[in-house]
């Protein structure tokens, strides 16, 4: 019995160390073919920084009765893939709020997704059989053919449009159409530009080899290459009017035909007729005085800052009315202002590494399209949001550190990070407003709006007396430790775009044209607009949590000011 016993606990031994064995080595092969492929490196964030420990109360807040903020803590570590970032929070959930360890949750959950894109981005297209592959999958257009393309010169000079993750032949056919465009050409697999006139120089068809990312088994063009499909079948009569918008009655230059480089005299003209014709010319602007219909851009001689006030452009949306002489009017045809929408890195390393620093919600989405179309310069981000990515924000991949971008988005308020940047724009915006944003985003995205449920949730006062002390303690400690500030209120640059984003971009050290701003003023809303039903006189704030976030916009307000800062707003006035 006894032998029998000391055999079966010899057998155990040997299972138990085989076991052992092959779990190392499994873990081990998985790891080594986890470096070999993605080239990981896993880089630690700075420990014990001030930023890991509670915010100290201002004097000001001392005597204004207001409470501590909670706990803010940096980020942890980073992993970074070919130098792209994708932020992890280190929190401590027994001590920091629920909502931050929420969004640490969120960061791991897109990282995931970028890894599985990130690898299967890595396979090359078999160009083996590719003939098999089709043009014809869910569009309506004709395919018009392979030819190359040149992003420096472009033969489709219309609108321009990204989706690194979902782009589709239909999808960019609806998009050029909805403007008024003719053809719409495909290149990488992502990248939709449009246009009324075909490229003259045509490619091999198989030269175009590289598969649509949303649509498996279409081509969205190659390397160099236009997919070009037509999209005038889906231009519909009612669609095409529909996008045209009225921009007002304004006095007409002095010189008008030197102004427009296209026109046109028509008897009985029309709006649909003017804004059709200058469509065919790829302009933004259809102009009527009379029988005259002028096509062109905002330019220094038509800026169209001032209307025309008076009866005189009284019922100005029916060209019948004008008069001619000294007023047009003037209508936003759905052509796409593209003299701004060239964007590179900077070719260089920028000598001053500078931030773009708001709270969430406050519109630095918003804040970095407007400094990228005025500059000609993306915008980097010391998180990663492949959303914005996708969409055509291409600095969100380059690491937040390699200099090689105009500016660095943070939401990040310690001291240490504070201190890694010689100058920041640090934007505020009504807190109200901003947390209202904010929770949007969180429950519905870039581009939506929460629901009633969630408004109504017991998540809602959570958030709000966890990020409310965050808007206030971010101003407080960037005005502290800030080496150099310009600070810019949302509100402000809203009202007066030009005038504001001049110091922007004068601050970040960029010569622009007037036309280049005047363009950034024609393309002001970018792609992350919120849109859908937004309830009115919605007013989610109790009366206690008005009196916490009025006691923060006075020792916000006060701070500025002794800091020879223009104090807030007259609206962020407590309620």
């Amino acid at each position: 019995m006894a032998k029998a016993f000391f055999r079966l606990q010899k057998f155990l031994r040997r299972t138990q160390f085989l076991l052992f064995f092959l779990t190392a080595a499994y873990l081990m092969a998985g790891s080594l073919l986890l470096l070999q492929r993605t080239r990981v490196v896993l880089q630690q964030g700075p420990r014990g920084s001030p930023s890991n420990q509670a915010l100290p109360v201002p004097e000001e807040m001392g005597r204004l009765g207001i409470t501590e903020p909670r706990t803010l803590q940096s980020p942890g570590p980073r992993l970074l893939v070919h130098m792209d970032v994708l932020q992890e929070p280190a929190l401590d959930q027994q001590h920091s709020p629920h909502w931050l360890v929420s969004r640490n949750s969120e960061l791991r959950r897109l990282r995931r997704r970028w890894f599985h894109r990130f690898t299967s981005d890595q396979e090359p297209l078999q160009t083996a059989g590719f003939k098999a592959m089709k043009h014809t999958a869910e569009h309506k257009g004709t395919y018009m053919g392979c030819f190359t393309h040149d992003s420096r010169e472009r033969t489709l000079k219309g609108a321009v449009f990204y989706d690194l993750r979902k782009m589709t032949v239909a999808h960019c056919q609806e998009a050029c159409a909805e403007r008024a465009y003719s053809y719409a050409g495909l290149a990488y697999g992502a990248e939709c530009y449009c246009g009324n006139s075909l490229p003259a120089a045509a490619a091999k068809p198989e030269e175009c080899n590289i598969e649509c990312k949303g649509e498996k088994g279409s081509v969205c063009g190659g390397v160099g290459r236009l997919s070009v499909y037509g999209a005038e079948e889906l231009r519909a009569p009612a669609r095409r009017r529909k996008n045209v918008i009225y921009r007002g009655c304004f006095r007409a230059p002095e010189n008008i035909t030197d102004t427009f480089p296209a026109s046109l005299i028509q008897p009985n003209l029309t709006v649909e007729m003017c804004s059709e014709f200058c469509s065919k010319k790829e302009f933004p602007l259809a102009v009527i005085r009379g029988q005259e219909c002028y096509c062109g851009y905002p330019t220094r001689r038509f800026p169209l800052r001032q209307g025309t006030a008076g009866l005189r452009c009284s019922g100005a949306q029916n060209a019948s009315s004008a008069a001619g002489g000294q007023d047009c009017l003037v209508y936003q045809t759905p052509v796409q202002d593209t003299r701004c929408t060239d964007r590179k890195f900077l070719t260089t390393k920028s000598k001053v590494f500078v931030a773009l620093s708001s709270f969430p919600g406050a519109g630095n989405t918003w804040a970095r399209h407007l400094i990228e179309h005025a500059t000609g310069y993306y915008t980097g981000s010391y998180y990663f949001d492949g959303a914005l990515y996708n969409k055509g924000f291409k600095g969100e991949k380059d690491h937040w550190r390699s200099r090689r971008t105009i500016c660095v988005k943070t939401h990040e308020s310690g001291k240490t990070e504070i201190e890694m940047f010689d100058s920041a724009i640090l934007l505020i915006r009504n807190p109200y407003k901003s947390l209202m944003a904010e929770f949007n985003r969180k429950y519905a995205g870039h581009l939506g709006y929460a629901t009633d449920r969630n408004w109504k949730s017991k998540e809602w006062p959570d958030f709000v007396n966890s990020y409310a002390s965050w808007w206030a303690s971010h101003v407080l400690e960037w005005l502290k430790y800030g080496k150099r500030l310009l600070v810019v209120h949302y509100e402000d640059l809203k009202q007066s775009l030009i005038p504001k984003l001049k110091e922007m971009v004068e601050f970040l050290n960029v010569t622009v044209t007037e036309d280049r701003l005047l363009c950034v003023e024609n393309n002001r809303d970018g792609s992350f607009k919120r849109s859908g039903a937004k309830q009115k006189n919605f007013e989610p704030f109790t009366q206690e949590m008005k009196d916490l976030i009025n006691r923060y916009i006075l020792t916000v307000d006060e701070a500025l000011r002794g800091r020879n800062f223009s104090g807030l707003p007259r609206e962020y006035v407590p309620r």
